[in-house]
Order: structure tokens, then sequence, then C-alpha cells
């Protein structure tokens, strides 16, 4: 019989707002179809915003955060699961008006649950967690429009973060030319490790002096935005497509319709949040096979408690966060 569990619990009134790791018990938790014994959760930046007073994530207070998880059932209302089988959850309301995944037990929908595929872990499902996700689906979306080896090089921006640092590895390992972008000097040979060819500095990506640049990129998955976003539109080959899942470097999009008009580029918004479960559950079988970074736990992912995570959240926000955290919730 399940006492008590611990989780990040995030509080707020009119004049304090405190972080803490809290002892709950199952009562505590909101409705839902399936109760899951969380093994590990991973760090996102929207999990950052919600651990700040002017996030505008969190919905209603007090939160436990935490927008993935991955677990085994402890206890299912719904005929599709039932107790022992290990699931993933990315997405949807969890973590942001739903009670979230930094927590030892967490009760959701059965709508939201993906059975865990074979050739994943649970912790490995976490190194790729919502950011992981993202990037496959950036990559899916890109190939679905006509992306292949043969077409040339693909860049990826902000490419020592989440999204950009599994992007990176799944395209090396799908056999694409990649091009990693970045404004950590110091993290060049960490890109070259996950496969990146060549390195390309923060500045050579934010030139937006001419709407038409020369035609570099086959295809691009940008989850900066802003500038950036401008620039790969302007240096996108006749055809190709732009991938865009963020905005880290701003809202604006200061651009013209010559890329769109002139050369044929497409540019892909790519949601993880609310995507179909058909489209989910292929694109999780895709990261347990040919999607799966080949150093996924030894480069991207590390490890961390529930105790240290109120430190690094705050750091993601900051951009102070290389690859994906991964947090351990079991004993």
């Amino acid at each position: 019989m399940i006492k008590k569990f611990r989780a990040l619990w995030v509080e707020k009134t009119e004049d304090s707002f405190s972080v803490s790791v809290k002892e709950l018990g199952l009562s505590d938790l909101p409705e839902g179809d399936v109760t899951i014994r969380v093994a590990y959760s991973s760090v996102n930046y929207k999990d950052g915003l919600a651990c700040i007073p002017n996030g505008k994530i969190v919905r209603s207070y007090p939160f436990i955060p935490g927008i993935d998880l991955a677990g085994t059932v402890v206890d299912s209302k719904d005929s599709r699961f039932k107790e022992g089988d290990q699931v993933v959850i990315t997405g949807y309301e969890l973590g942001v008006a739903h009670f979230g995944g930094f927590s030892e037990y967490a009760r959701v929908p059965a709508d939201w649950v993906v059975p865990l595929p074979k050739g994943l872990s649970l912790k490995e499902a976490m190194a790729i967690g919502t950011a992981g996700f993202t990037a496959a689906l950036s990559v899916q979306r890109l190939e679905d429009n006509g992306l292949n080896p043969e077409r040339g090089p693909v860049i990826v921006t902000g490419a020592t973060g989440g999204v950009g640092s599994t992007a990176v590895a799944m395209l090396a390992g799908l056999g694409y030319h990649v091009a990693a972008s970045t404004g950590k000097a110091s993290e060049h040979e960490y890109l070259h490790t996950l496969g990146a060819k060549e390195i390309l500095g923060r500045e050579e990506v934010t030139d937006t002096s001419r709407p038409l640049q020369k035609e570099r990129w086959a295809g691009a998955v940008d989850p900066v935005g802003g500038k950036t976003l401008a620039y790969l539109l302007s240096t996108t080959k006749y055809g190709g497509s732009v991938a865009v899942s963020g905005l880290t470097g701003g809202t604006d999009l200061a651009t013209t319709v010559f890329p769109f008009i002139l050369r044929g580029v497409n540019l892909l918004g790519i949601d993880s949040v609310y995507c179909p479960m058909d489209v989910r559950l292929k694109l999780w079988e895709r990261l347990a096979s040919d999607l799966k970074p080949a150093n996924l736990l030894d480069q991207i992912g590390y490890e961390i408690s529930l105790e240290e995570l109120p430190d690094t959240v705050g750091k993601i926000l900051k951009g102070e966060v290389r690859g994906r955290t991964v947090v351990r919730l079991e004993a």
C-alpha cells in the first residue's frame, strides 16, 4: 500500500512563490484512468518556465511540473493498460494543467499513454522525452516533404540544446551531412561526437542582410526562431524545408515572400504537444529503431536526482544545460 511519495511542489500566492520537494499521498493526485509509478522524467524548457513565478505556463497552483514521464502502471481503469505495463507520456496537458512527471507517482488520462516500444528502456525514453520527440517529428516532417541525404546538407540550430542535440544525432545516424549551429565555442567537440560534420557560430546564422542569400541547406531543424529562422529561409535550397519548433531566439519573424515564391521553400510548424496518437505511436517506434541516437545515454543524456531538480530547472532557462537532463525518481 502506497502511503507517501515525493514530488516537486510549486506554490504561488499573491505574496510568495516556492519550489520544493514535498511528501504527498495518492489522494493528492488528480483524477485519471491510469496510475503510474514514475521511474524517470526529464527537464525541458517549459519545465523551467513552470518553476518561476512569471513563467505563464502553469494554470493553477499548487502544482507538480514535468511535461514528461516514463514508468510502470500500478493501476488502470482502462482495458488498454494493465498493472506492470511500461509506458511513456509526453505532451498533452501534463506538467501544464495536469500534475506532471516530477513525482514518484502520477495519475493521467489513458488517452495520453504510449506503451514503451521494444528497443527502449524507461531511462532512454526520458533521455529522448519531449525534446527528442520534437526532433523526431521535425525529421519526419522534413522527410515527408522530400528530404533525403542525397539532397545535400541539413542544418540544426541551437544544436547543444535538447531538440538540437537529439536532432544532430538522429540525422547523422540516418546518413545526412549535418551542420550544427551553436553560440558555445566550448561545445564543438561535443557536436562532432554527435555526428556533426561542420559547426557554425551563432553570428553566422543570424545574418538577415538580404532576403535571399546563397542556397546552402536542403533542410533545417530550428528550435530557435527569430533572426535565425529568417536566415534559414533565405539560405534554404530550392524546394527545401525548414522545421521550426521553438522561440529561444525570439517570436518575431522578419522575412519576405521571396524564399517561398522564388525557391519553393516550405516552412513546417512542429507541435509535439497535441501530435495525433497514430503519428505519435509510429514516431516512438522509430525512436526505438532508426531514429534512436547511438550515444543517447553516453553523450546526450545525464542523470540527476529529484533533490537536484530545483537548481537544474533554473539553468535550462539560462541556456546552461547541454543535451538532455534525466530525472531519476525510482529508488
